[in-house]
């Protein structure tokens, strides 16, 4: 980035620098007038006597008035005859108007002497002026935080805040959108909307000014007309939405209000204690202390404190500070699991920052959605996430990972990555909780520059935040059940005497208050015993004497061992409901609260409580709700699954009809037919029969056959993947009814499943070596004509990787013994080594004198052979940069009336003919060329 510097004599020099080295800046913001000041006229010293001096003498007064030495102008800071710095400039805009300390918008249009003092005349010129018209304001007035605006007489006029309201009613841009929020909150039809009653000199500028609005980048073609730039630009949008939303698996913010109001709301007071402790004041002020680790028991109010602490940052960090976080629940399979953390981490930075996309597609444009969950989904996500850490335009941020002992999936992977990323740069700091295990405390170590907050040493603050709660939920009792002042203050007593600082115990224990009435609450106290497994045994034997004790018991077994949480649309289908419930919201949301306190619903959702209420019921209450053992629930959720998909499934369910409809633009509908039969379950365990084992062998070969059509166009399933399918396929056999009528003529198949499992197709050109990786990774690599290495999922058949740098065929490839790197020969010459962990760029190496035929590893890894059947051949000669040149060794050097405008070899011979018209023929020996 180029900056002029306001010198001591009054004189301005324009001075470059690198992205980490920018320092504090002004820049200005105006309208292109007749005469401006040029990069050209400052290198020259001829701009003085243009009027477009005087804008830029005002901002380095101004600048330097706000103790700032450097500034930034449109007109004289870009090289305009450069295209290339042109296109880098304007593509960077908006980054560099955000980065500004203050941006200064002149406005010629507008004044305030003292002839014109009337406010309401001001006014009225304010909101008639020209900068409000122009495209590129519009970014201008968006992204930097501080916006002053200035009139002709060069008096300020007011600020972005301090004139929010006219501006707004001026711009119809939103006042959240001016205080800074985050762009992606706005849709794109509203954003695109703030562009249209502006105008530019250059019609393609009106789509080009939008780039930093959307935080996209695309080539600038100057002459494509207005229609044609905003159609690029409105592609550009869409890849990166679609690319969004398959990397969204869960949206943080999203089950970060789940939480909250699952867990009653977050009371404002509860966590205010944790933001005046020596180690967040440590963690928050000390730029070497990269990470914050709060750890706590079961129930101490560890994820409502991260609410809150992220609810602080919001408000007090930086508008441009990225602000990313995951809420870890082991009692659902889409958000326990390393994996998800690292795409709900991933996802927000984009979303906030949608420029570092660019790392998500690089790999997202060749493998699609399978990147992030196909078998390699973890190393693909931490190479990106690192690669966002390091990128050099990555605003500060804050990562935030709630519940690590509820990462039930690679746990220690997801440790080994935040102590690996925790210095990767002085812009990222984490907080992360989880309970006191020694495993995570022993990760966590490895950290150099940590704090640690542990709430049992902090047990005065936690006390006190339970009895603010305490008072917010007797509060709520007295009100609802009619407590008289004796009973509110029992109740209030008795929580206080017995919470043991465990908001989970106060929670569970109201929940169970809030069904007793206000005469009798004082003698029912006693029976609330504290510690949380004395409250959870309490509920198992209120569950016991009820009525509805084995339907209770049958729920929560189900919901113990699900993979993922249930709905009320699929309770039915794994327990018995009474008729008229099975379709009736508010008769099953019922018979879920008779199951104690154990489980919560929202939103038709059925999740438990707290993980803690799982693990007892799954280690202390199993002979209750488990009494003929696990196994037997789980055989009787696998058999009533395969009933419901028998009355649910069929052809065409959704009712699409058209045989080419694109997945995208399936759409599902309300009420869903397939609601009750979403979790059903596949297992691996089945009776010995030889027609069911044949039958879904079968269906395995028939659906990894058709996956590439059935995934883009599903009703292809009656079509394509049908007509194709061998003869004698059992699926084909069994289904060949549903084959269209209007399909008069089928083809001629085979008659049975070739010994082919499947077809990778993405190589342009023959394949000439495969190879399976030695490890249980299911991976192959092939070589091919098309100069490229490619890994493969040989479950799926999707691809993993595209390995590129060779420059001719590659004939060889083969797999280190660990899995880890391939090797690579080629038609180049050249062996190469890949590293597919880390994915580094590959080692090079060079000594054939022909194609390399064939590469191996030695069994330990430790070394690669090659062979090449072309390396007798004697070495080549011709002339290259002015050498004659046998082989790769230089040998003559040729003056300049001896360079050949043509050769021809002939054995040991070759014929330079000249432009002059003169042959010179040179004859070279065989051998070794050495001075002696």
């Amino acid at each position: 980035m180029r900056l002029l510097h306001y010198n001591s004599d009054g004189d301005f020099s324009l001075t470059e620098f690198f992205e980490s080295d920018i320092p504090e800046y002004a820049i200005l913001s105006h309208t292109w007038e007749g005469e401006e000041v040029t990069f050209e006229d400052l290198q020259n010293g001829t701009g003085i006597k243009k009027a477009g001096y005087e804008k830029i003498r005002f901002c380095a007064e101004q600048a330097n008035r706000d103790g700032l030495q450097y500034f930034w102008v449109d007109t004289c800071c870009i090289n305009k005859s450069s295209s290339a710095e042109l296109a880098e400039a304007i593509n960077s805009m908006f980054r560099w108007y955000r980065m500004s300390t203050k941006c200064y918008v002149y406005l010629p249009d507008v004044s305030r002497t003292a002839v014109n003092t009337d406010e309401l005349a001001w006014e009225s010129a304010f909101r008639k002026c020209r900068w409000f018209t122009r495209g590129w304001t519009l970014q201008e007035l968006i992204a930097p935080t501080s916006v002053e605006f200035f009139c002709r007489e060069s008096e300020r006029i007011g600020s972005k805040s301090s004139l929010e309201q006219q501006i707004h009613e001026i711009t119809g841009i939103p006042k959240s959108a001016l205080q800074g929020a985050y762009l992606s909150q706005f849709s794109d039809k509203e954003r695109f909307s703030w562009i249209q009653p502006r105008q530019t000199k250059v019609e393609e500028d009106k789509a080009y000014s939008l780039l930093g609005i959307f935080d996209v980048q695309i080539p600038l073609r100057y002459g494509e007309g207005m229609a044609n730039a905003f159609k690029r630009l409105e592609k550009e949008i869409d890849k990166f939405n679609k690319c969004l939303q398959d990397l969204r698996l869960s949206d943080p913010r999203d089950d970060k209000t789940r939480i909250e109001d699952t867990k009653g709301g977050l009371l404002e007071g509860s966590y205010h204690w944790v933001l005046e402790t020596s180690d967040f004041q440590q963690w928050r002020n000390n730029p070497q202390t990269w990470l914050l680790w709060i750890k706590g028991d079961p129930g101490k109010g560890k994820t409502m404190l991260l609410c809150g602490i992220i609810n602080e940052l919001k408000k007090s960090i930086a508008k441009s500070t990225l602000l990313s976080y995951f809420f870890c629940q082991a009692t659902d399979s889409r958000i326990n699991n390393a994996t998800a953390v690292l795409r709900g981490l991933i996802y927000l930075l984009v979303d906030e920052q949608p420029s570092l996309i660019s790392h998500v597609r690089k790999k997202y444009e060749q493998a699609g959605k399978a990147l992030f969950e196909d078998t390699n989904a973890w190393v693909a996500l931490c190479e990106i996430f690192a690669n966002i850490l390091q990128d050099p335009k990555l605003n500060s941020t804050c990562l935030i990972v709630d519940a690590l002992d509820e990462c039930a999936v690679d746990l220690p992977k997801l440790l080994d990555l935040i102590v690996q990323t925790s210095s990767i740069s002085p812009r990222i700091k984490w907080i992360v909780s989880s309970r006191n295990w020694p495993s995570i405390e022993k990760s966590l170590n490895k950290v150099a520059s940590k704090a640690s907050l542990h709430l049992e040493l902090n047990e005065k603050s936690v006390s006190a935040a339970v009895n603010t709660y305490i008072q917010s939920k007797v509060d709520f009792l007295a009100t609802q059940n009619e407590y008289d002042n004796d009973a509110r203050g029992a109740v209030q007593s008795y929580l206080s005497a017995n919470a043991n600082g465990t908001f989970l115990w106060v929670a569970l224990v109201c929940q169970e208050l809030a069904s007793i009435s206000g005469w009798e609450v004082e003698e029912m106290l006693s029976a609330f015993p504290p510690g949380l497994d004395a409250i959870y045994m309490r509920m198992m034997q209120q569950i016991g004497i009820s009525r509805a004790a084995k339907r209770c018991n049958s729920i929560l077994a189900v919901v113990s061992i699900v993979y993922r949480p249930i709905t009320l649309d699929e309770l039915p289908s794994f327990v018995d409901m009474p008729s008229q419930s099975s379709s009736n919201y508010k008769a099953l949301a019922e018979i879920i609260g008779l199951c104690g306190s154990f489980l919560t619903l929202r939103e038709r959702t059925i999740s438990f409580v707290h993980q803690s209420a799982r693990e007892f019921l799954i280690k202390e209450a199993s002979n209750d709700i488990f009494p003929f053992g696990i196994d037997n629930i789980n055989h009787a959720i696998f058999s009533r699954s395969l009933q419901v998909m028998s009355r649910t499934l069929g052809r065409d369910v959704y009712s699409l009809r058209t045989p080419g409809i694109s997945i995208d633009q399936v759409k599902q509908p309300d009420p869903d037919p397939l609601a009750a039969a979403r979790n059903s379950t596949n297992i691996n365990k089945f009776d010995e029969n030889p027609n069911l084992l044949a039958f879904i062998h079968d269906a395995g070969r028939f659906a990894v056959y058709s996956r590439s059509v059935i995934e883009q166009a599903p009703l292809q399933l009656y079509c394509s993947a049908l007509i194709f399918a061998p003869e004698k396929s059992i699926i084909r056999e069994t289904f060949e009814k549903y084959i269209p009528t209007w399909i008069q003529q089928k083809p001629k198949v085979q008659a049975h499943w070739s010994a082919a499992l499947q077809t990778l197709e993405g190589h342009s050109g023959p394949v000439y070596s495969v190879a399976f990786s030695p490890d249980s990774t299911q991976v192959v690599v092939s070589g091919s004509n098309d100069n490229v290495v490619r890994l493969w999922d040989t479950a799926t058949g999707a691809p993993l990787q595209t390995l590129e740098g060779h420059s001719g065929s590659v004939y060889s490839v083969a797999f280190s013994p660990d899995g880890t790197q391939v090797v690579s020969g080629s038609e180049d010459h050249t062996v190469r080594l890949w590293d597919i962990i880390t994915k580094a760029p590959p080692q090079t190496l060079k000594g054939h004198l022909g194609p390399v035929n064939s590469v191996a590893f030695s069994p330990n890894g430790t070394q690669v052979v090659s062979g090449s059947k072309y390396d007798y051949i004697l070495p080549a000669l011709q002339v290259v940069n002015y050498w004659l040149v046998e082989g790769s060794t230089n040998i003559l050097w040729l003056p300049t009336d001896y360079r050949p405008t043509c050769e021809a070899v002939w054995g040991r011979i070759i014929g330079l003919g000249h432009a002059s018209g003169r042959i010179s023929f040179l004859q070279i020996q065989q051998g070794p060329k050495l001075i002696t």
